[in-house]
């Protein structure tokens, strides 16, 4: 069943890089933003309550795609991009089996056990 998960998230990246490629952004600035999102596991700095929900928030498709749909009706290629980079990197994560977390621990995913504690 993992496999046939990370490819229905692989398949969603292909669409984010699909949407991206009807933006008008240069192509160097999905691959220098894919990242930004795993930016909201800062909040594991305070405990690990606060760091789920940062990061819960920010890996939530719901959400990229709302952000893209508020994109396309005001016509704002920004939040279009940020509705992109936000479906594509949580669907890359979801690929590599990173999903969303637990109150208790990091490693503890919606998809399972990561890391170590495996």
């Amino acid at each position: 069943m993992k496999k046939v998960i990370a490819l229905e998230e692989i398949a969603m990246f292909l669409l984010a890089l699909f949407a991206f490629h009807y933006l008008s952004f240069s192509w160097w600035v999905f691959p220098a933003l894919l990242l930004a999102p795993d930016l909201s596991m800062i909040g594991y700095a305070i405990n690990s309550k606060v760091g789920a929900i940062l990061y819960n928030i920010a890996h939530h498709k719901a959400l990229a795609i709302a952000i893209f749909m508020v994109g396309f009706y005001l016509s704002s290629s920004i939040l279009q991009l940020t509705g992109v980079i936000l479906f594509a990197h949580s669907s890359m994560d979801r690929a590599f089996g990173y999903g969303l977390k637990y109150f208790n621990a990091f490693s503890h995913t919606h998809l399972g056990i990561i890391g170590k504690n495996k």
